[in-house]
């Protein structure tokens, strides 16, 4: 695939995010691999920023539950870049007219202290936990520009920037090193009800697995992790579908409740 088809398919996700979904993208146009799909995932983040201003925050992970690996097709996670413009922090409003699936993902996130360059040797959740000043909880709301995205394939939903709609995060905490990211616990509440619990185990079985997956990521695309980024490393339980009016609160026990309401 070359650069015209990339702009042309990052072009189409741009119509699509103003409000008309894809099928899918054309045939002339659609990845059938993750070269393609994150070569136009640049393109797509880069009109984004054009239209909507801000910067690249960070980076998510996504698809960290093998499970959900295996669905499509998939041997590792797939990540794209957080940008200001629909980064908020905890609580937070959303319109029900943003976007199209309103998924909520509970995850936890990191805030690096320092970089994390290529030292020729791939990163661990050991040898990346020092680089990790804060942890917190966060609330993810997918979104797709495809009508199905469950049928739409890995290569496409990388294109899309890995599927994101909204992200926010709760209150940092430097002091996270007695908690178990092996198994630790969150609890989903959708208008003060019980709504699904989930685990960190569900991501890679642990979330600093997941921190240095994205590290190796972005060096095989010749960039790194930096000091300040903020990274989210994938669902630890989902809510399909919140509808106006809802209340969203995701309670991470020590790191803090993460609310967001649909209005």
């Amino acid at each position: 695939m070359d650069g015209a088809q990339q702009d042309r398919a990052a072009a189409l996700l741009m119509e699509a995010r103003r409000g008309s979904r894809l099928a899918a993208l054309p045939d002339d146009c659609r990845p059938d691999n993750e070269a393609d799909a994150y070569g136009i995932q640049d393109r797509y983040v880069a009109l984004m920023l054009a239209e909507h201003g801000g910067h690249i925050v960070g980076y998510k992970a996504g698809c960290t539950n093998v499970t959900a690996q295996r669905q499509l097709g998939l041997s590792s996670p797939f990540a794209g870049p957080l940008c200001s413009f629909f980064v908020m922090t905890s609580p937070a409003d959303i319109s029900a007219d943003a976007g199209f699936m309103r998924m909520i993902e509970a995850e936890i996130g990191f805030r690096l202290d320092r970089d994390l360059p290529d030292t020729g040797t791939p990163y661990t959740a050991e040898s990346v936990r020092p680089a990790l000043g804060t942890a917190f909880g966060a609330i993810e709301v997918v979104d797709s520009r495809y009508e199905d995205w469950t049928t739409a394939g890995a290569p496409q939903l990388i294109a899309d920037n890995a599927c994101t709609g909204f992200w926010l995060y709760g209150e940092e905490s430097a002091d996270f090193e007695p908690i178990d990211l092996t198994g630790h616990p969150v609890q989903v509440t959708r208008n003060g009800q019980r709504a699904e619990q989930g685990s960190s185990a569900n991501v890679l079985g642990n979330p600093l697995n997941v921190a240095a997956w994205l590290a190796n990521h972005l060096i095989s695309r010749g960039d790194c992790l930096r000091s300040g980024q903020l990274i989210t490393t994938g669902t630890m339980i989902a809510v399909n579908g919140a509808e106006k009016g809802d209340r969203i609160a995701a309670d991470f026990g020590a790191l803090g409740i993460v609310e967001v309401n649909v209005i």
